[in-house]
């Protein structure tokens, strides 16, 4: 694998270390399943390599990605780290952080295993900088059956637009219940993506990142006010969550739904629970027919210091062993299109479905729709939001942000 690797890539540091730091943010315990499973098969197949745990607490990754690029400033790259695919990469490309692995995606064919809806997503002019090790759907709304139930809800019901499911928050509302559980900034931005998926359709939410779509546009305008009717029926101390705290809302019966990726799935069966019996998930209303796009994956940080090493967990994050023992413990769904879905849960298999089937768009709180600094004047915006509570400013705010990274608002 070395001679390959020396012929695919270069940049990185020769070195005899065997320990091969892995930088992630997969701190929670329900994250952490994944890894560990990916861990065991690393372990497995490369005996005489050392795995290193480089975790950094922080839902969706922000406080990991800080820490990161103080260490890539200075110079201390770990053997590879966790990025989101898509425009996430952006900034770690230009600063030239990160090395082409275009050779090794020839060299093993995984260009021919990862689907090609996926491939592109991945690929920025015209190269690809990291190895997804899943994916994750993020416009999905979790609900608890009973308390649907007790506030004269079918639990089965799915609404057909934001306004059928505004009705169904409205009644919850009425019968004393929470009626949605969210988190902090993050998770905010995550709630105003799907919005946007709703009200301005797969397409229309693509050009957002492209110049195509006006974030001036009414339709974002239309969106803002959804957005802040929703915030209206959450609880009030979303500033002091993160996800696993405002999912264990719903899954305590505390609040009726969330809406969050799929990776909260696991916090439900770590609860004994039945997928559409003790809980339920569906999209959010208005984004049927679109699988809002996340990946996580890795990278060959320029200049890393055990190079072979690293490859060899690059190969196995790839390899169908890998994203089978990863995927079935994290609940997410393969990257590639080669694995059997009849081992996975349920829930997991309707998100195979959708992903076969419907418009894939790109995440914009998961850094696959826009560049970093993008998503942080964004999140900046929203956080904003929560406190002056001014649609006006807060479109004002997505415009100036738009043009200053795109060029256009």
């Amino acid at each position: 694998m070395l001679v390959v690797l020396i012929s695919v890539v270069t940049g990185c540091n020769s070195d005899a270390d065997n320990n091969v730091e892995v930088f992630t943010w997969w701190s929670d315990a329900s994250e952490q399943a994944g890894l560990n499973a990916l861990v065991e098969v690393f372990n497995r197949n490369y005996p005489d390599l050392t795995f290193i745990n480089g975790a950094v607490a922080g839902g969706a990754g922000g406080t990991a990605r800080d820490v990161l690029a103080s260490r890539l400033a200075a110079g201390d790259p770990p053997g590879t780290f966790q990025v989101h695919a898509g425009m996430e990469l952006a900034d770690y490309i230009e600063a030239g952080q990160v090395q082409d692995l275009g050779g090794l995606y020839a060299e093993n064919g995984w260009d021919t295993v990862f689907p090609r809806g996926l491939l592109d997503l991945l690929t920025v002019d015209g190269k690809i900088y990291s190895v997804p090790s899943n994916v994750h759907r993020a416009n999905v709304v979790w609900g608890n059956p009973a308390v649907l139930s007790r506030a004269g809800i079918d639990p089965q019901s799915r609404p057909a637009d934001l306004d059928a499911w505004f009705a169904q928050l409205d009644a919850l509302k009425a019968a004393g219940v929470t009626p949605l559980a969210i988190g902090k900034d993050w998770t905010q931005v995550h709630l105003l993506e799907t919005v946007l998926i709703s009200r301005l359709g797969s397409e229309s939410y693509k050009g957002l990142f492209d110049g195509e779509t006006s974030w001036a546009d009414p339709r974002i305008t239309a969106a803002l006010a959804d957005f802040g009717r929703l915030l209206s029926y959450a609880n009030t101390d979303n500033q002091f969550l993160d996800w696993p705290a405002s999912t264990k809302r719903v899954i305590d019966g505390k609040a009726a739904y969330t809406v969050m990726g799929d990776w909260a799935e696991n916090l439900f069966r770590a609860e004994g629970m039945q997928f559409d019996v003790d809980y339920v998930a569906f999209p959010v209303p208005g984004t049927q027919g679109a699988f809002d796009f996340l990946a996580d994956s890795f990278t060959l940080p320029a200049n890393c210091p055990n190079e072979s090493g690293a490859v060899d967990w690059l190969e196995t994050v790839a390899s169908i062993e890998g994203q089978q023992a990863f995927n079935l413990a994290k609940g997410s769904i393969p990257a590639r299109s080669d694995v059997s879905p009849g081992d996975y849960q349920p829930y997991q298999q309707t998100a195979m479905t959708s992903y076969r089937d419907d418009v894939i768009v790109p995440s914009l709180a998961h850094g696959a729709a826009a560049p970093v600094r993008w998503l942080a004047d964004i999140t900046t915006a929203v956080r904003a939001f929560g406190t002056h509570h001014d649609p006006v400013a807060l479109q004002q705010a997505l415009v100036d942000a738009a043009a200053t990274h795109v060029g256009n608002p």
